[in-house]
């Protein structure tokens, strides 16, 4: 058990060193889209009744930056790891490869949350979402960034260089995650456009998430719970598998 809780120190002290481009550099973009977005819709936006469309934004910046910066935390270790040659370093200690997947999705899941905390400390300050139910919020924050620290895995482990890694976080993580309702409400769409957002897992974490803070989403939250849930434990599956046999890490 300790050989994990040093990996996973290992991992946090690794984001937290250069803290002003791993957390910081993240809450000044959210609050720029704050500005942007919430200036210039706010008075031509509805979703729902008695929330403004700037309270409304809060939870979908922060839930993206959380999934945004855990998937960045675990791919960009392994593939600087890889690049560098330390990674023989961590290849040499006799840890599982569960000591493996735990510390580097935890280690995600660390920087994923501190980013979503910063920028929700600034973005309050724009607009104020309720706390209606805040064990949802918690589950979804928790259970998303575990998810995309797991894909992170998969992706450190698949490419070999920076341009790979750019291409993945480019063509599907950045588009699944503008395109799940962090600036909308799926309803404002037309039906063919909402029957395919409905595919999107991404989708299901940030309506779940912002149902905590005001109880009303675009789905049910037990429903979104399910969908992120099983789709937490097939990424993980994979992620694992790929540990265990060394993909692209032993050769």
């Amino acid at each position: 058990m300790t050989g994990w809780r040093t990996l996973f120190y290992k991992e946090v002290l690794r984001f937290w060193k250069v803290s002003f481009q791993t957390v910081a550099a993240p809450v000044l973009t959210a609050v720029l889209y704050m500005l942007i977005f919430g200036h210039v819709l706010q008075d031509h936006v509805k979703v729902y009744d008695q929330v403004s469309y700037t309270a409304f934004l809060v939870p979908g910046l922060v839930m993206m930056s959380v999934l945004q910066n855990a998937f960045a935390n675990s791919s960009s270790s392994l593939v600087q790891s890889k690049i560098m040659g330390s990674l023989v370093f961590v290849l040499l200690t006799p840890l599982s490869h569960w000591s493996w997947f735990v510390a580097y999705v935890a280690s995600s899941v660390a920087r994923g949350l501190a980013v979503g905390l910063g920028v929700f400390a600034v973005t309050f300050l724009f607009g104020r979402p309720a706390f209606v139910a805040p064990l949802w919020i918690v589950v979804f924050a928790v259970l998303g960034a575990s998810m995309l620290g797991a894909l992170g895995i998969i992706a450190g482990l698949w490419a070999e260089k920076f341009d790979q890694m750019a291409a993945f976080q480019n063509f599907i993580i950045m588009p699944m995650t503008f395109l799940s309702g962090v600036f909308y409400s799926i309803h404002s769409l037309p039906a063919f456009w909402q029957d395919v957002s409905h595919l999107n897992p991404f989708f299901y974490m940030i309506d779940g998430f912002r149902y905590g803070f005001f109880g009303v989403s675009d789905v049910s939250p037990w429903l979104s719970l399910g969908i992120v849930a099983a789709a937490f434990a097939a990424v993980s599956a994979v992620a694992v598998h790929l540990l265990r046999i060394g993909y692209r890490i032993r050769s």
